[in-house]
């Protein structure tokens, strides 16, 4: 959550970080934000959220909630009220960024046109920046559910070792944090290499995804360096996939937690490998430019921008 003065730009007045499971809804978070600090009326607020937003309301996808434009206006209260997919609110954070909170996985061809934005992080998120001649649009875009495809005989192995336990299998069971721990119990259980005492015990203390990363980063352990590697590669097979529905000529960003966490994997070539692999269109691929989003305040800058859209549109 943060606060904003809108009244010369964005100043950001007070900000703030609330774990959202010990609420049972959006309004109470809201309420503990403006009642921890001096709060003036607010005159707009916008919010990103997981999940579909139809007709100003949303299911969480990872929550219990249901999210509501007008019972937030009433609760906060404010005058006007907007729900984004979290992507949404993202990818409009995005378009401010600076270049410095941009880091060059490819470099493409600078043009104008519509870019994409995939974020791995709780979950699995994606948007499009549409261009329509003079200014990008943002699409909101649930594409993280779709079906994952397979490319090769791991990957089909993948996929029916995940079908026997979820049934249907989308791109968010492994391109997010619960899914780098996924790949890995993936190799582990069929016989990739054994599990070391040392890795089951930091893995049954401690986040299991967090410790595949940083052994895999290290090279401490071949479960968790191929977990990582499989893990790149089909995120940039899937941001391939979406640069390609999109027609992204304009560019690609990476973005969520994961990502900078990361930097040193997805920037390897396993990622660019498998984002090119297009057959025919291998060098349209390779044409674009591809960008690590840095800054995880992204999505918060997105929806402070949006809200303040709010108030000069009405």
């Amino acid at each position: 959550m943060a606060l904003y003065e809108a009244a010369a730009g964005l100043e950001l007045l007070r900000e703030a970080m609330l774990p959202s499971a010990e609420f049972n809804g959006l309004e109470a978070v809201v309420r503990r934000f403006l009642d921890s600090g001096p709060s003036p009326p607010i005159a707009a607020a916008c919010f990103g959220v997981a999940g579909p937003v139809v007709d100003g309301r949303c299911v969480t996808t990872n929550l219990p909630w249901e999210v509501d434009e007008k019972r937030l206006a009433e609760a906060i209260p404010a005058q006007r009220v907007r729900l984004l997919n979290d992507l949404e609110a993202a990818a409009h954070g995005v378009l401010t960024l600076p270049s410095r909170e941009l880091e060059p996985l490819q470099a493409g061809r600078a043009r104008h046109g519509t870019m994409v934005l995939i974020a791995a992080g709780t979950g699995l998120g994606e948007a499009i920046l549409a261009w329509d001649g003079a200014r990008h649009r943002v699409i909101p875009s649930e594409g993280g559910h779709a079906d994952f495809a397979p490319r090769n005989d791991v990957e089909i192995d993948l996929l029916r070792f995940l079908q026997k336990e979820f049934g249907h299998v989308s791109y968010e069971r492994v391109l997010s944090g619960p899914g780098l721990y996924t790949l890995y119990r993936f190799l582990r259980d069929t016989g990739y290499a054994p599990e070391p005492s040392w890795l089951a015990e930091r893995i049954a203390r401690e986040d299991p995804s967090a410790v595949v990363s940083d052994v895999g980063l290290a090279g401490g352990h071949p479960l968790c360096t191929a977990a990582l590697d499989l893990f790149a590669s089909i995120y940039g097979a899937e941001a391939g996939n979406l640069a390609l529905k999109a027609l992204a000529v304009g560019g690609v960003f990476i973005g969520g937690g994961i990502a900078p966490k990361l930097r040193a994997k997805l920037a390897d070539g396993s990622f660019l490998a498998a984002f090119c692999d297009k057959g025919r269109y291998r060098d349209l691929l390779g044409s674009i430019p591809v960008h690590l989003v840095l800054d995880p305040r992204a999505p918060l800058l997105g929806a402070a921008h949006v809200a303040r859209d709010l108030l000069e549109t009405g």
